[in-house]
């Protein structure tokens, strides 16, 4: 099998390669260094992946059927390490999850880590979690389970305190030249000119003065985190051997991180550029020769359409779906789904045998991805209207229900991202805060929050792609405000979303006593969580929510999001308002609700109730 890929697929690889390198002299000598690694490597697949391998065309859209559910953790703060991990298994088949992404695992350093995305060794896990042969484990006892595993490539950037920037550090060129050091501080300024900020919080530019490396290295996150230098063939040669490895430790997906930055081009924002896109493919052919059940997923936080630019059978199979992501919840500040339907409608699309991955929080900030250029065919200024989501989550805004808190402030423009849980910023905190001072508004602003989150859900569930939770939010866990009084966290607001739980008590998915024992608001919180798992029974039941095929329209109302599935025989209508929408006789024939099993007769006229979803099956 593995020659049969080799002589179909590495013409593919070679073009592209040439495309980047054709020009050295030793492109001959690239070429046959990895050739060597892939050989390697596909002689240690064990016989378990290589059956996977064997399947992979046939399953090659496992992530788009109904039956997918996807799951975002951290393993120490969802389990406490891999044991805990591989004993919670039975609660995630219980919630349906078929699809398992383990937040970074590998190595990195004590205190400055980015929450593990500097990573010191590829090789290593943090032994606080376990060994390398337990991951291996916990990969075997999920596949036994039906649970795909992904993780994240962290390709863009090393730990400072990776073993190839230790050796920069000690002068040895050969790993200098594995990242782009600048002696002198002129031309680390001439390649600042044009790149944009990503952490202005944190530092101003893209490079960060190193002493024991003689220079400036470029570093477009924190400043432990170096850059790598793909214009070397040999940083590109060791990447692949890295990433084939943790290709047989039995993972189904890489999350490709950063996967925007990696090509660096003197005049450009260093941003989406083509010889990125070559960059990736080329890692894609090396995975399809020898490891073909595994995909890539792209986490592309840029302009929508360049977003799109990285999905594809030869690029990434898989994509996070900011734009949908973002704009669930402008929807739901602004109580209207206009945009929202403007711009999925016109940039859903992707090519067959791909799909997105829908999601409404993750590890990560919230940031405005929208396009400008939607937002002015919908009669909205874009850069004012970030201004008001930022202060509208984040609490300044006067009626906001959502307590957020803002991520990366640039003090110049103004402008941030939001941080927070689902259950925070929609409005549960809130509710929590009245019922704890006695006041009598705590039940209806509870109410609605519960109603939001669900009808969320019940959106998100109904789109076509791998809907994918983020851990907590099932439960509607709350923002932890201990982040603030931590040395390191306080530094990073995303760790207000990053929260540790209680140890479960046995034969349970939740501890309630993660409530500090309030009753009142465990019982919301299992009114989010049982609701979440009818949600996911009903799309597992019905197989015209699997696939890719959809279709926006007009509601008649701007406060509802509707779309057709199975060739319209499913109709779903969403509203974002608290307020009841009437919907016109005859918009809908006879049809059963999939989530209550509620009939609704041909040329019924009906109100949808505030934050609320249907299904709506033709009977």
């Amino acid at each position: 099998m593995y020659r049969n890929r080799f002589e179909r697929y590495m013409g593919e690889l070679t073009a592209r390669l040439f495309r980047l390198y054709g020009s050295r002299w030793d492109f001959h000598l690239v070429l046959s260094d990895l050739v060597a690694l892939m050989d390697e490597a596909a002689g240690e697949r064990d016989p378990g992946l290589l059956a996977r391998d064997a399947d992979a065309e046939r399953e090659a859209d496992w992530f788009l059927r109904e039956t997918g559910v996807g799951l975002t953790l951290y393993v120490d703060l969802f389990a406490g390490d891999f044991s805990g991990l591989e004993a919670r298994i039975p609660d995630l088949r219980r919630l349906g999850i078929t699809y398992a992404h383990l937040m970074p695992l590998f190595r990195s350093p004590e205190a400055h880590n980015d929450g593990g995305y500097a990573v010191s060794s590829y090789r290593e896990t943090d032994p606080r979690l376990g060994s390398m042969k337990d991951l291996r484990r916990v990969a075997s006892r999920f596949h036994e389970a039906g649970i795909a595993l992904a993780i994240d490539f962290v390709f863009n950037h090393t730990s400072d305190e990776h073993e190839w920037a230790l050796a920069a550090k000690r002068g040895e060129k050969e790993f200098r030249d594995y990242y782009r050091i600048f002696p002198e501080k002129e031309e680390a300024d001439e390649w600042n000119r044009t790149l944009r900020e990503i952490f202005p919080d944190t530092r101003r530019g893209s490079f960060t003065f190193v002493e024991a490396a003689g220079g400036w290295v470029w570093t477009t996150f924190n400043s432990f985190q170096w850059d790598l230098n793909y214009a070397n063939p040999r940083v590109f040669l060791a990447m692949c051997r890295e990433m084939l490895f943790l290709a047989n430790l039995g993972v189904d997906a890489l999350r490709l991180d950063a996967l925007a930055f990696v090509w660096k081009k003197k005049g450009s924002d260093c941003e989406n550029l083509e010889e990125a896109h070559l960059l990736i493919q080329a890692f894609q052919f090396v995975a399809r020769i020898v490891a073909p059940s595994m995909v890539f997923k792209s986490e592309a936080i840029v302009h929508p359409d360049e977003v799109i630019r990285y999905i594809g059978v030869d690029e990434c199979r898989l994509s996070y779906n900011p734009l949908q992501m973002a704009l669930f919840w402008e929807a739901t500040a602004t109580r209207s789904a206009r945009l929202l339907r403007h711009s999925l409608s016109r940039r859903w699309a992707v090519p067959e045998g791909t799909g997105w991955v829908n999601y409404i929080r993750c590890h990560d900030d919230i940031g405005w991805t929208f396009s400008d250029e939607d937002a002015r065919e919908a009669g909205i200024d874009g850069f004012e209207h970030r201004k008001f989501l930022n202060r509208f989550y984040t609490g300044r805004f006067e009626g906001s229900f959502a307590r957020g808190e803002a991520f990366q402030l640039n003090p110049e423009t103004g402008d941030c991202r939001v941080c927070g849980t689902l259950a925070s910023l929609c409005g549960l905190e809130e509710a929590a805060e009245l019922h704890a001072a006695g006041d009598a508004r705590a039940e209806l602003y509870a109410d609605m929050a519960v109603a939001r989150m669900l009808m969320l859900f019940g959106a998100l569930f109904a789109l076509p792609g791998l809907p994918l939770l983020y851990a907590g939010d099932e439960t509607a866990s709350l923002n932890d405000g201990s982040w603030k009084a931590d040395a390191v966290k306080r530094l990073d607001s995303r760790w207000v979303h990053r929260k540790a739980r209680k140890p479960m008590r046995e034969g349970t998915f939740w501890d309630s006593r993660e409530d500090g024992g309030d009753p009142w608001l465990s019982e919301r919180r299992l009114r989010v969580f049982t609701g979440l798992q009818n949600i996911i029974a009903a799309r597992k039941a019905e197989s015209g929510l699997g696939k890719t095929g959809i279709r926006f329209f007009d509601a008649g109302d701007d406060a509802v999001l509707g779309f057709s599935r199975a060739g319209g025989k499913i109709t779903v209508l969403a509203n974002f308002s608290d307020r009841r929408v009437p919907c016109r006789p005859g918009f809908i024939p006879p049809s059963v609700d999939l989530l209550t099993s509620e009939p609704f007769g041909e040329g019924d006229s009906f109100a949808l109730g505030p934050y609320r979803a249907l299904w709506l099956k033709e009977r």
